[in-house]
């Protein structure tokens, strides 16, 4: 799977893609991840869902989507028409739930690939997150490779004490790439009304704010696997991108940003162009796990 430029717009930040069509151009991007996609429609979380901080953002959205037949029947159309790479993010609750919303994308076109959200709670196992154990992580992706003719990404939790442990266990499964990582387990309380400021308790930590914490997570599960690893976690700017792809990235996600910048990806794009000119970077692949240990 090629991409034109190492840009990818993010799964759940992006809606789906074509609600940003006049906006920016979206033949700009090197791809674009759409909202989850789970078997049935899902209401998701309580409002607010979304709540400022430091450096950052807390989000609480819960899932919400149209569900996988409705996005086949009803937003891929639109897709079509864009060159920029589209790839269907898959979360359930059992692994076999996870494989019947690939079953349902496996017919349809206009996709390149999958990107299976691994931090979704398996009700099967008690509520234990699939990405926080490496069998469990592996049953999930083993499942879907089974049927799945299209490149399958899998996006990593962050909350494990081994990450490298779980990319192995992924890239063993069937795993095409991975992207590293979702959000971070936070809160946001207002003393005033003891309550949180979400409508959920606690929420997920994203932005500028876990950068340093996402690149090390980028390094140590590229240094595990020789399958491609997506950075995905505060970038803000060219440098951003160049300084994950020198820690072992292939390509990046931009999330977060799009929420104070819609057109955050396609400036991202145009600033990479006028920074590799700058630096003399003739090839932007070639800043990939370049990274010196030492002095």
């Amino acid at each position: 799977m090629r991409l034109a430029n190492p840009v990818i717009a993010a799964s759940g930040t992006f809606g789906y893609g074509a609600e940003f069509a006049n906006l920016t151009d979206l033949n700009r991007l090197g791809g674009i991840v759409v909202k989850g996609l789970s078997l049935e429609p899902m209401e998701g979380a309580p409002s607010p869902r979304l709540v400022p901080v430091s450096a950052g953002m807390l989000n609480a959205v819960g899932l919400q989507n149209v569900g996988v037949r409705n996005f086949v029947a009803e937003k891929l159309p639109l897709l079509r028409s864009y060159r920029t790479q589209i790839i269907a993010n898959v979360f359930g609750r059992t692994a076999g739930e996870y494989a019947e919303v690939a079953r349902h994308l496996e017919a349809a076109e206009g996709l390149a690939a999958y990107e299976l959200n691994i931090s979704c709670p398996n009700v099967a196992c008690g509520g234990i997150q699939f990405g926080s154990d490496p069998r469990m992580a592996a049953e999930v992706v083993s499942t879907v490779r089974a049927l799945a003719r299209r490149p399958l990404w899998v996006k990593l939790s962050p909350n494990v004490s081994d990450i490298g442990l779980i990319a192995r266990a992924a890239a063993e499964a069937g795993a095409d790439a991975l992207t590293v990582a979702n959000t971070y387990p936070a809160m946001s309380v207002d003393f005033r009304t003891r309550m949180s400021r979400l409508g959920n308790p606690t929420g997920g930590l994203s932005g500028h704010a876990i950068k340093p914490i996402t690149t090390r997570l980028v390094y140590e599960a590229s240094k595990a696997v020789r399958i491609p690893v997506i950075g995905l976690g505060g970038i803000e700017k060219a440098e951003d991108v160049m300084e994950y792809l020198v820690v072992g990235a292939t390509a990046v996600q931009i999330g977060t940003a799009t929420f104070a910048d819609p057109r955050a990806c396609e400036k991202i794009v145009d600033e990479l162009e006028s920074l590799c000119i700058r630096e003399k970077i003739h090839k932007i692949s070639e800043l990939t796990a370049t990274f010196r240990p030492g002095k």
